[in-house]
């Protein structure tokens, strides 16, 4: 069945809605599920409980009728060979109960496709920008910005798989306040160096990382006009192998200050006057942003010339649509949540739909280590950078720790559990699962065609609940797109590890009868296609021998 089964199943709940009368009490949103407790079938739809207030009846008398009415489509449907039983249970849900051969087909689909198999068109080409990190290159990279460098990265990937044009860019604030206070701690740390006694202020950067560069202009005898701009350059290059060797790399590098050199911020100032979206006031220019729910306008260019933080994002999201993005994504610290209907209100005034920009807020993360949390300032230095993430734990583990959690909830990231090679180690317990099944591959004597494999010999409980852990990735996939989160990727990949585990330790797969052997090969080969292809999106290394 090369169409997935839930786009053969909603039309015909649908049809069953409108011969009901019901059609239009619901709410224009109608999805499966897959239950948490597979006593309750494959495939469940809780639409009986939400027509139930529309209606004035009970969930479970709507679900009762709606299934008596869906046996009836599926009586005359393709489906009649897939779906053994359909019921009305619990408080009003309509669980469907699928027949073994729709999974061994499945398991032929992703044998037959391999790696492809997750691939998919949903995007239809869709060029679509997402904007990550962009952190101020003011010091190394901590563990928020490596959280949101995992996300990003990681979410690019997933909508790439999913048929969308993805490019990466992280955003370069290179001038401002912050740059210039850069600069002016590097030279009073060179004048420390050289023997001057300096009155440091509270508010300048402190870290380590400020004499090292010091240090290095003053071995080196060179003679630095610009610190803040030497500053700049140094971190960025500091910023940018950490990011490499984390795996994460960008299509572009944006400057603020070629942004403001090229006119782009005036010529966008300039296009909301015209739309009389800007007005002056106080000696100020504002946006008019409460046309577009903005809670209150904001200032643009301030009475004394000066931008806002406001005039450059706007230029900047302007240009993004010229370059022919449709889609914007944007990766944003929690400091910046009250920021998002300013901007959002910006992309309206710029005559472009809200839905083309979507932000996600990255929560902080928090690093433990023999069960104590580690206090971070970035001001004063004292934070755990990603590199020292990566030096302790490695990058396959860093890029599967941060992603354990939504990026919407605080992360508690323990670098011992990291380091572990046991099965506390969540990805270690995933890449375990992987070796295992390479090795049974190569020590197999049987070199099956695993796509012309007879699959019903396979009817014992765990070799069912792996294949149905298989047919699950494309809709875990989904969720990701539609969540914009990749953490559901981490959460399926443990729990088809686990499926796998269980499988292998009650079953042998090798030195049965030739038909089940190779049955059980394909079958794990399938589950090695599988967590390959979600290692991969993670950018995580796929190990055939530990």
């Amino acid at each position: 069945m090369r169409k997935g089964i839930q786009g053969l199943l909603i039309p015909i709940i649908k049809n069953s809605l409108k011969d009901l009368n019901l059609y239009k009490a619901y709410d224009e949103f109608l999805y499966l599920d897959f239950p948490q407790d597979n006593r309750f079938g494959d495939l469940s739809t809780n639409i009986a409980l939400r027509l139930s207030k529309a209606t004035a009846k009970s969930p479970y008398e709507i679900a009762t009728v709606l299934t008596d009415n869906i046996k009836k489509y599926l009586e005359k449907s393709i489906l009649r060979n897939y779906i053994k039983e359909v019921r009305a249970e619990g408080a009003g849900f309509i669980n469907f109960y699928l027949s073994n051969n729709y999974f061994y087909e499945q398991l032929h689909n992703v044998i037959s496709k391999g790696e492809n198999f997750i691939r998919a068109n949903v995007g239809k080409g869709r060029r679509v920008l997402i904007e990550f990190v962009s952190a101020n290159p003011t010091g190394p990279l901590s563990v928020a910005h490596a959280r949101q460098a995992a996300a990003g990265d990681v979410l690019a990937n997933i909508l790439d798989c999913l048929g969308f044009r993805v490019r990466r860019e992280y955003y370069l604030n290179d001038e401002g306040n912050q740059i210039n206070i850069l600069g002016k701690s590097i030279e009073l740390r060179l004048k420390e160096l050289s023997g001057e006694r300096v009155e440091f202020p509270e508010d300048h950067y402190q870290g380590e990382y400020i004499y090292d560069i010091a240090r290095v202009i003053k071995d080196q005898g060179l003679k630095v006009k610009d610190f803040s701009g030497y500053g700049v350059k140094y971190i960025l290059n500091i910023i940018k192998n950490e990011l490499n060797d984390f795996g994460v790399r960008f299509d572009y590098w944006y400057s603020q200050k070629k942004l403001r050199e090229s006119g782009k911020i005036n010529r966008a100032l300039d296009f909301l006057k015209k739309k009389s979206f800007i007005y002056e006031q106080d000696g100020a220019l504002w946006f008019k942003s409460t046309l577009f729910g903005d809670d209150k306008d904001r200032v643009v260019v301030k009475s004394d010339g000066t931008y806002t933080y406001l005039a450059p994002d706007i230029a900047y999201h302007q240009d993004k649509f010229k370059r022919g993005f449709s889609w914007l994504i944007n990766f944003w610290g929690p400091d910046h949540h009250g920021y998002i209907n300013r901007l959002k209100a910006a992309v309206v005034a710029l005559g472009k739909n809200p839905d083309s920009l979507s932000i996600i807020i990255v929560q902080l993360a928090s690093i433990f280590r023999e069960g104590k949390p580690i206090q971070m300032s970035t001001r004063r230095g004292q934070y755990i950078t990603l590199r020292e993430v990566l030096d302790e734990v490695g990058l396959d583990a860093s890029r599967f720790f941060f992603l354990m959690r939504r990026t919407a909830s605080h992360l508690d990231f323990d670098l011992g559990i990291a380091k572990k090679q046991t099965s506390e180690n969540p990805v270690y317990y995933v890449q375990y699962a992987h070796t295992r099944i390479c090795s049974i591959l190569q020590n197999s004597s049987i070199k099956a065609r695993f796509k012309d494999t007879d699959l019903t010999v396979l009817k014992e409980k765990e070799e069912i609940e792996l294949i149905k852990k298989l047919c699950q990735f494309s809709y875990i996939l989904n969720i990701c797109f539609t969540t914009l989160d990749p953490y559901m990727l981490t959460v399926y990949l443990q729990e088809l590890a686990e499926n796998f585990h269980k499988f292998y330790d009650k079953h042998r797969v090798l030195g049965q009868d030739d038909k089940l052997t190779k049955a059980r090969l394909a079958l794990i080969e399938g589950a090695r296609l599988a967590i390959s292809s979600g290692l991969d999106l993670l950018g995580v290394s796929r190990p055939e021998k530990m």
